[in-house]
């Protein structure tokens, strides 16, 4: 049976981002569909079928602005979903959500594969298990909250508490130690960010094995929601026809949320919960159900998500931590002290922090470390009140190493040098284990606290307390 040919409409309407377009005579183009509009800009204007308004009309979302279109232009049906190329010839480019290069360099050359963003999940069957970890150099991430190889992975924060810095480190430290393919999304970035992350990736040499797909802040909601499948579609390229493992990085995974819900306001639909679309959970699902190990490579995803004025009840932050196997939380109390990486130890948690994978030794010291500071932060409004001579020999014991264990897991970081003049650490899991379990055998009981602020191993704070320099800057 022959195809039918792809469609000419005209624009009916032009609100913002959205278009309605009239198909008169002529057989409607099917949802996620793209649509291109002859314009008088140099560059195609590229919308997206979200609506059958009646027998005749659709309506669609614009991907790049619609300043300057006009009723009446003329708009062509593609007859498929928006593709983007793909292939090695991407890599150490950047992108935008559809595949046009924006680093200032050279075009793409042609002929390149061309894949649509919309496509479905791998099959539960053909999927293989996230077990192996993904070993970061960040102590307390490594040690409370391992990452997943081929799994989903999280930070979870308000404003300021340093999530972009954390993912800069994590691109910083698999310089080192992956040997793969990594893909950044930049979701609703400003454009200073996506200019130094580019410029930090250029200079550390990991630019070569990289690509750069971005949605800026700037850019309509339409770029901003699909920028991600954009990414996807590229991390799944590498990881299905070239066999390779992909690290996808994915910052701000709530901008994501934050553009379906503008675009769903545009389209008409009526709000949810807290104003979000009513289309919420569908959408995280579509993005996150993609990522997964098959075949024996993996695309192992690495999230930044802003939590809105710290709610972490918030609907899109509940919806996206329901599809993660590794959670890393951001306090803000924490980064208020200068304890950075300012993670959580009590919420962040991680399905491969069982002992069957991680291994009895890690398992308890992961355990013991978490209920002394648990301790701890139960004492705290006793310590406020009362001091600390109120306590138990006991308790008083226990108080003092939470506060070193806290202290042995801030590092300083190497995307931060610039900034600290101390120059970054990067610490294997081995020597995390081995100061944690130290301390909680009462080895740093006499030593200064600070000595144990801000240094990789647990030698570096030995021979900080040998010398006498304890002051470390500590705050």
């Amino acid at each position: 049976m022959a195809q039918p040919t792809p469609a000419t409409g005209k624009v009916l309407a032009v609100r913002g981002a959205v278009v309605d377009i009239d198909f008169e005579g002529a057989v409607l183009p099917q949802l996620d569909e793209a649509l291109v509009v002859e314009w008088d800009q140099p560059a195609p204007l590229l919308l997206e079928v979200q609506a059958h308004l009646d027998a005749h009309v659709v309506r669609g979302v614009a991907l790049q602005a619609t300043a300057g279109l006009r009723r009446g232009e003329r708009v062509h049906a593609t007859g498929a979903p928006i593709s983007v190329a793909v292939g090695e010839a991407l890599l150490g480019r950047l992108i935008d959500v559809t595949g046009a290069v924006r680093d200032g360099g050279a075009p793409l050359p042609e002929g390149l594969p061309q894949v649509p963003i919309h496509r479905p999940a791998p099959a539960l069957g053909e999927r293989n298990a996230a077990t192996a970890i993904f070993e970061t150099g960040i102590k307390v991430i490594d040690l409370l909250s391992p990452l997943p190889r081929g799994g989903k992975a999280a930070m979870f924060g308000g404003a300021g508490v340093g999530k972009t810095v954390v993912v800069m480190e994590l691109i910083h430290a698999m310089v080192q130690s992956y040997q793969g393919i990594s893909v950044f999304a930049g979701i609703g970035e400003r454009s200073r960010e996506g200019h130094e992350l580019l410029t930090e990736m250029r200079q550390s040499g990991v630019l070569a094995h990289s690509v750069l797909v971005y949605g800026q802040m700037n850019e309509p909601p339409g770029a901003r929601w699909r920028v991600g499948l954009t990414a996807l579609t590229i991390a799944e390229y590498f990881r299905d026809q070239k066999r390779q493992n992909v690290l996808l990085l994915m910052d701000n995974v709530f901008r994501f949320v934050q553009a379906g819900s503008e675009v769903s306001g545009l389209l008409g639909r009526l709000p949810s919960r807290v104003g979000y679309q009513p289309t919420l959970a569908t959408e995280v699902a579509m993005l996150h159900e993609r990522i997964a190990s098959v075949g024996g490579q993996s695309v192992t995803a690495i999230e930044a998500v802003y939590v809105p004025a710290d709610d972490f009840t918030d609907p899109a932050v509940t919806a996206i931590s329901s599809h993660l196997d590794s959670m890393i939380v951001l306090s803000r109390a924490m980064a208020a002290e200068g304890m950075y990486p300012a993670v959580d130890p009590l919420r962040s948690s991680s399905i491969l922090l069982d002992p069957a994978v991680v291994g009895d030794e890690h398992y308890r010291i992961a355990e013991q470390v978490r209920e002394a500071i648990a301790r701890y932060m139960e004492l705290q409004d006793i310590i406020s009140l009362l001091g600390i001579e109120e306590l138990s020999a006991r308790d008083r014991l226990v108080v003092a190493r939470a506060r070193r264990l806290q202290r042995f897991l801030t590092q300083p970081f190497s995307v931060t040098e610039a900034f600290t003049g101390k120059p970054g650490r990067s610490v294997p899991l081995k020597d995390t284990l081995s100061g944690c379990r130290a301390i909680l055998d009462g080895e740093c009981d006499k030593w200064a606290e600070s000595s144990l602020y801000m240094v990789g191993t647990i030698d570096e704070a030995r021979q900080r307390e040998a010398g006498g320099d304890g002051a470390g800057g500590q705050p």
